[in-house]
């Protein structure tokens, strides 16, 4: 199991995070999916055989999310 940290800009509002747990939390190989609303990061833990960082990363772009960093363990 791989963990993600995608950092990005701060969120705007509280649908933000529903979206992105919802929408990452359906993704094949996504195991838990923590947002965290005011430091505009999102934590992933994924099965790496299935998903890895930079599908995520499009996913969240797609979602309207642009990502600035990222950090894999």
């Amino acid at each position: 199991m791989k963990k993600a940290i995608f950092t990005m800009e701060p969120f705007t509002c509280p649908s933000c995070v529903k979206k992105i747990e919802n929408t990452l939390g359906r993704t094949d190989g996504v195991q838990a999916v923590r947002v965290m609303f005011n430091s505009g990061r999102v934590r992933a833990e994924f099965d790496s055989t299935k998903t890895d960082e930079t599908g995520l990363e499009k996913i969240l772009e797609r979602l309207g999310y642009p990502v600035q960093s990222t950090r894999v363990s």
